[in-house]
Formats: C-alpha cells, structure tokens, sequence
C-alpha cells in the first residue's frame, strides 16, 4: 500500500513538471515572444545595455581586486589592513559605477529601514512558510500516507564550508581593526587636518542629533563621505590653492604670535633679573658686606653707646634715707590719723632703724 502512495506521488510529481515545461516552452517559441527577444537582445538598446553591465562587471572585478595590503604604515610602524586600499578606492572614485552603485544601495538600505517594516515582514514570510510547510506535511500523510513536504527534503543538508567561514572570519577582523586603526589615528593626530576633519563632524552630529533623526543623520553622514571626494576631485586646483593661502595666513600668525611671545618673555625675563638685582642689593645692605664692614652691627652699636658721655638724670644725688619707709602691716581700724597707725607699728613711737 505505501508503494503504491509513493508511487503516485511520483506520478503526480512528474505530471506537474512536465506541464510546467510543455507551457515554459510554448511560451518561449510564440512568435510575439520571439519578435520581443529579437528587438531587445540585437537593436542598440541592448547592446547599450551589455556594455553597461559588462564594464560595471569589470569595475566591480576591480574593486574586489584592490583589496591588497598597502606598503604605506602608520606612525607606530603597523601595517595597514586591505580594507585601507579598498575604501580608498571606493571613495576615490576611481571605478564611478561601481562607487556610484553602492552609494545608491546605501541610500535605498536607509529609506528602507525607516518606511519599510522590515523585521515586521520577515517574521511574517517566516510563519507563512512554515504553516505552508507543516501544512503540506499533515495533508499529505492524511491523504497519501506520506508527507509531501518530506518527499523534497534534500539527501544532505546544506553546510557553511569551513573555507568559508575561516574566510569570513579574516574579513571581518580586517574591517573591524580598519576602523580601529582610523579611530586612533585621528584621535592622536597622525594627520591633523584629518583630526581637524574629525572634529567639525563630531561638533555637527552633537548639534544636528537634536533636531535630525538618526536615519537622516545617517543620511548626511553618508552623503558627506561619498561626494566629498568627488567635490574635492572636481575642484582639486581652486581648494589646493584656496588650502595653500590658508596654511601660509595660519603660519604666518603663528610665527608672529611666537616672537610675540619671546618679545614679552625676554622682557618679563629682564625685568625680574633687575627687581632680583635690586632685592640681593638690598638684601647685601641689611646683611652687610664681609670684605668692608664689620660682620656685627650689634658691636658698632654697643661701642658707640659706650664711647657716648653719661648724662646724670635729675634727682640722681638722693638716696633712701630721704624716702619714708612703707608700712609693713595692715592699718589698725578706728585709727584715722598717720602719728596714730605709726605709734601703733611696730617700731613703737621709736626712732627708725638706719640701714
């Protein structure tokens, strides 16, 4: 009973591809189709065409081909990664179909993922084909015993070769430490006009990111980068001449500021030197000079005032005899007069002791 089901569905397999060929093949020897084929494969049209797709097949076989190590290094000596030369030649323009091609698909990748729900509609192809899948599975072993999606499943899964993903592995190292490398450079200045570069990109994404959306910052980012060059390639005598004035004004003003700035610090320079001069002289003044002057100004001093004459003071010829003495107890209370707390002392009313 399964041969004969599996059988039939072989039958019923054939039938449909034979159908789909007998139709494939009246279609193609109809003579409306055959006078369409011969006006667009041989007339100028086509040939146009070709040589279009023939030279952008060249120029994209030639982009490919630039992905070489260049032998120019960084300023620490480290090579450079392929994708160096790549993008140089991308952005140089130099294969302009192949350049202009990938800009183009940038932008449509851009304005795709801002209007088109991509990810809304991959989940969507994701189920349909899995109901479809399923579906036929569970009919066909209903109906025929036998799954049909089962009955295409391939006799060996498909695999990534390991070439492949080792390949895969390298490129994407190479791009990630391309802009690794282009980061550093820029930030320590290998090229300053570069950085300077760098620097106006960064000051304008901080102010437009509040008032542009990311997919329209990402928008001017990628336009910028793309016709840059070519702008630059277009006008390369008038900006060099324009860059040239600019760089000798810039060169100019520095040297000016720099021998202004020796000017004022040989004048700072003599200025000091003179208020030290004066501060050591001074400072000699107060300390005095050993080769001249006595080391001491104390011993001056002293034999001045020694050599001085002695001026007597006034009342230096009494002596203390002449002075009552102090009283040397407390004074004895209901005594008022002075006769009265002396006779009460205890000298008695007596004559004072001479010393």
């Amino acid at each position: 009973m399964s041969s004969m089901n599996s059988d039939s569905v072989q039958d019923t397999k054939q039938g449909l591809y034979s159908n789909a060929q007998s139709a494939a093949n009246t279609i193609q020897n109809h003579p409306a189709t055959q006078s369409v084929k011969d006006t667009l494969g041989n007339g100028p049209i086509a040939d146009h065409v070709n040589d279009q797709h023939a030279k952008t097949t060249s120029e994209f076989h030639n982009l490919a081909d630039s992905r070489t190590t260049p032998e120019q290094s960084t300023a620490t000596g480290q090579p450079l990664t392929h994708y160096h030369s790549f993008f140089y030649n991308l952005l140089s323009w130099e294969n302009p179909r192949a350049t202009t091609l990938s800009f183009v698909s940038i932008v449509l990748f851009i304005f795709a993922a801002r209007y088109l729900p991509a990810l809304r509609w991959s989940f969507k192809t994701l189920w349909m084909v899995l109901g479809i899948t399923a579906s036929a599975e569970i009919a066909g072993k209903l109906v025929l015993s036998q799954g049909l999606t089962s009955s295409f499943r391939p006799k060996k899964y498909y695999t990534i070769p390991r070439e492949a993903l080792e390949a895969s592995l390298e490129d994407t190292e190479q791009l990630i430490n391309f802009f690794v490398i282009e980061f550093q450079r820029i930030l320590f200045a290998e090229n300053v006009v570069h950085t300077v570069a760098g620097f106006v990109a960064a000051l304008l994404s901080y102010w437009l990111i509040k008032v542009v959306p990311f997919w329209g910052l990402s928008l001017i980012a990628v336009s910028c980068i793309y016709m840059g060059p070519l702008i630059y390639m277009a006008n390369k005598e008038l900006i060099d001449h324009h860059l040239k004035n600019a760089s000798e004004v810039a060169n100019a003003q520095a040297n000016q500021l720099k021998d202004l700035a020796g000017h004022h610090t040989a004048r700072a320079h003599g200025v000091v030197k003179s208020y030290a001069g004066d501060y050591t002289a001074k400072a000699q003044e107060y300390i005095g000079n050993p080769r001249g002057r006595s080391t001491s100004p104390e011993v001056n001093s002293s034999k001045s005032m020694s050599n001085a004459p002695v001026k007597s003071e006034p009342g230096s010829g009494l002596s203390d005899s002449d002075f009552p003495h102090a009283p040397k107890q407390e004074p004895t209370s209901g005594v008022t007069s002075h006769q009265e707390q002396y006779e009460n002392s205890q000298f008695g009313g007596q004559a004072e002791p001479a010393y």
